[in-house]
């Protein structure tokens, strides 16, 4: 039976019962991290008496100690970043300075007085901070959120007369700063510009919004305003530093968490493997593992959280552990919770939480950025979540009120989750990776600068903005007759916007999949991406639904679907070429060198395979493709053909050799970038005609480059040291999911060597231990 909220809960006791039962799978490792005191603090006088009253009223009699620090620091002028735990309450350290100078601001002036932005990467999010704010009812304080889903008809009253606004990065780029006239009074005030859940600006996406931050700068400027900038951020390591990239200004970190916390007991658990028809070992997917487990957890009583990596499988987790609490005579207690979801449904979400009607939900990380939930007993995550602060993040989700709580990693059938297995350390005895953006990229920078001179004209001052690759950036816009260069700077030649500013969240265009029948546009893709998931014959699946794509229009860019289920799945299979240009920097270690610097990969999809469920293969058909110009950044190794001739790899061998740690190396690098591994893609070759010699190549797969390959060079022993191990600790003979088969891979993962990725993987690490030249 379900226990009650009463009955005293022991996360060891709920770990042991789980490893009790084989079909459940395996616990690898289990470490209980101890309790953490509070630390707190009187809440600061400067703290407005009318806000300070708001909070008493709330329940909230101190702060937590790095609440107050970063409150205070905001308050006297001092850029800060607050990167504390899942629950620490960080929103006060914005609230309490951004609603104090906005209360004594309308006071002084009878009216409007100072402004505060608030930004975040999720409408969900901004929607939810204007609720908390208007629950403290202060007076003076006219809280708006102002997104691409507000009326036409609140949009005036929200500039000429909100002091707090809140709102996202893509209405800044979008709205606000080409139209920043129209926001003139509220700009002018500005006091405070809060940047929430900073973490998540990493990559393309990070680096754009860099870029507009110093365009609203530049802009502010304009203004004569000077606000202070406070970000919020889940631990990271190097917070301030992001932080200081990310806005351009020295910011301060505080990371010192003064709330308390539970113990909280983690779990690695590993699925079990089953002999299929054919008689071949597999191993029982993720999405299944978790969702016994959250039905075995909710049964007895235990409020679970689930996080699954995509909507498809949240609503597989989800329906997957209702069915197994029927069938153990339960109700259905267990909800799906994913992007897209209304206001309404979010809170009843919420509600249903918190009254105990619902005792589990399976989640997208949208959840990390989502609902406020408190209370919850445990949290599974369905496969490592991209990144260990993302680890953290969702496992804080559980024993936010004090007490103790349970923490379940079950590990996917991946290279890096098979390592994280067998290397428990890095989870519990590593910092968590930086958070990497990369605003110089020169693919990002030029649309940037053509917006930034529509708001205003630029000038030679402005590289203390920009950086300096302003200049030679300008020169190219100006050659290319996008901007006009006069005595004064530069200048955009239209009273109309630029067309083309592009999106934040992607550094190409998107090609729109569009119902034949009806003409709806059910999604999109990156362009780079459609050659490989929408070529005319793909099967492509939306939201549970399948289509079968019958025209890919690339100069439309759309890709024309009809709906139904083939029975079939389709495959694409590409050719690929690299160019490799001057590197910028070069190391020599013995037989193997490593460069870095700008590569163009040519990559060509030539044909596609249909494959029945099974994975029996129904025939290959060609495909009449352009073949992609991707030019971006990359690290690049090369071996001497006479070393690997002496760790035992021949010539024969060194296509699969190659070919096996590059696609290791691709999974194990977002254990150490903030990245996804299909941000980043891969080439080896047996001899590159350029460096005449074996070399791999590990490149962003985003144009102009992304930071993930830079970082990658600047870790590059223990990256290649974890993919050895990854690679040489895997049970299995030939090579598995686990360590060398790619789900990406244009080839159709082959040739792959197992044997000889390891000694090849082995030459690079022992040669990067010496010193180089």
């Amino acid at each position: 039976m379900p226990r009650t909220p009463d009955d005293h809960y022991s996360p060891e006791d709920a770990v042991g019962a789980l490893a009790a039962d084989a079909s459940m799978g395996s616990l690898r490792h289990c470490r209980t991290l101890p309790a953490r005191a509070a630390d707190s603090a009187e809440i600061p006088e400067w703290v407005d008496t009318a806000l300070a009253m708001a909070l008493r009223g709330a329940g909230i009699e101190r702060l937590w100690s790095h609440q107050s620090s970063a409150a205070s620091l905001a308050h006297a002028g001092g850029h800060v970043v607050l990167a504390t735990g899942t629950a620490s309450g960080k929103s006060l350290g914005y609230v309490l300075p951004g609603l104090t100078a906005v209360i004594e601001g309308t006071r002084a002036a009878n009216g409007r007085g100072a402004t505060m932005l608030y930004l975040a990467p999720t409408k969900a999010l901004a929607a939810d901070q204007a609720a908390a704010i208007d629950r403290l009812a202060v007076p003076g304080v006219r809280a708006a959120v102002y997104d691409g889903d507000t009326v036409t008809e609140e949009r005036r009253w929200i500039r000429d007369h909100a002091n707090v606004v809140l709102s996202n990065p893509d209405l800044l780029h979008h709205s606000l700063l080409p139209g920043h006239a129209q926001w003139a009074s509220f700009l002018r005030a500005l006091r405070f510009v809060v940047i929430d859940e900073c973490h998540a600006y990493s990559g393309i996406f990070g680096s754009n919004v860099a870029l507009v931050l110093r365009r609203l700068r530049r802009v502010l400027e304009r203004y004569r305003a000077q606000p202070v900038f406070v970000l919020a951020s889940a631990t990271v390591s190097s917070a301030g530093a992001h932080a200081s990239e990310l806005t351009g200004l020295p910011v301060k970190e505080i990371s010192t968490d003064g709330s308390p916390r539970g113990p909280v007991t983690f779990a690695l658990w590993e699925p079990p493997t089953y002999v299929d028809r054919s008689g071949r070992e597999r191993r029982l997917s993720v999405s299944t593992v978790t969702a016994r487990l959250l039905g075995e957890l909710v049964g007895s009583g235990i409020q679970t959280l689930a996080f699954a990596r995509s909507r498809a499988g949240v609503e597989t987790v989800a329906s997957a552990a209702n069915r197994a609490l029927e069938d153990a005579g339960f109700a259905q207690r267990v909800s799906a919770y994913r992007g897209g979801y209304l206001p309404e449904e979010r809170r009843e979400l919420e509600r249903a939480l918190r009254s105990g009607s619902l005792r589990g939900i399976a989640a997208t990380n949208a959840l990390e950025l989502g609902i406020d939930v408190s209370g919850l007993d445990a949290v599974l995550m369905a496969g490592w979540p991209g990144r260990l602060s993302s680890l953290w993040q969702q496992a804080g989700r559980a024993g936010r009120g004090g007490g103790p709580s349970l923490a379940l990693l079950v590990g996917a059938d991946d290279p890096l989750d098979a390592y994280v297995l067998d290397h428990p350390e890095v989870i519990f005895d590593a910092p968590v990776e930086r958070t990497i953006i990369f605003p110089t990229n020169p693919r990002l920078l030029p649309r940037q600068l053509v917006a930034a001179a529509y708001e205003r004209p630029i000038t030679a001052a402005d590289e203390a903005y920009f950086g300096p690759a302003l200049m030679p950036t300008l020169d190219q816009l100006v050659a290319a007759g996008v901007l006009r260069r006069r005595p004064t700077g530069w200048f955009w030649p239209s009273d109309s916007r630029p067309d083309d500013i592009g999106s934040l969240r992607s550094g190409a265009e998107v090609v729109a999949i569009v119902e034949g029948a009806s003409g709806r546009v059910i999604g999109t893709v990156d362009a780079g991406s459609a050659q490989h998931q929408v070529h005319t014959g793909a099967v492509h699946v939306h939201q549970g639904a399948t289509f079968v794509v019958t025209e890919l229009d690339l100069g439309a860019a759309t890709a024309t679907v009809v709906r139904g289920d083939p029975g079939w799945s389709t495959f694409a299979r590409s050719t690929s070429v690299f160019e490799l240009g001057t590197p910028t920097t070069t190391r020599s270690y013995g037989p193997v060198k490593v460069h870095i610097g700008e590569v163009v990969v040519r990559r060509q999809v030539v044909s596609f395979v249909r494959r029945l469920p099974g994975g029996e293969v129904l025939g290959e058909h060609p495909l009449d493709l352009p073949v992609g110009v991707l030019r971006t950044q990359g690290v690049w190794w090369t071996m001497a053909a006479d070393a690997l001739a002496r760790a035992g790899i021949g010539e024969d061998a060194l296509p699969g050799a190659a070919h096996a740690a590059e696609h290791a190396a691709i999974g194990m690098l977002p254990l150490f970038a903030t990245c996804d591994r299909w941000d980043i893609g891969g080439v080896s070759t047996a001899v590159h005609p350029q460096t005449g010699l074996p070399t791999i190549l590990v490149y962003d797969g985003y144009p102009g480059g992304a930071g993930y390959a830079a970082r990658g060079h600047e870790i590059l022993t223990q990256w290649l040291g974890a993919t050895l191990a990854a690679v040489r600790d895997c049970p299995c003979e030939a090579g598995c999911p686990r360590c060398i088969q790619s789900p990406k891979c244009g080839n159709g993962n082959n040739p792959l060597d197992k044997g000889g990725a390891i000694a090849l993987l082995d030459l690079v690490t022992t040669a990067l231990e010496t010193r180089p030249s």
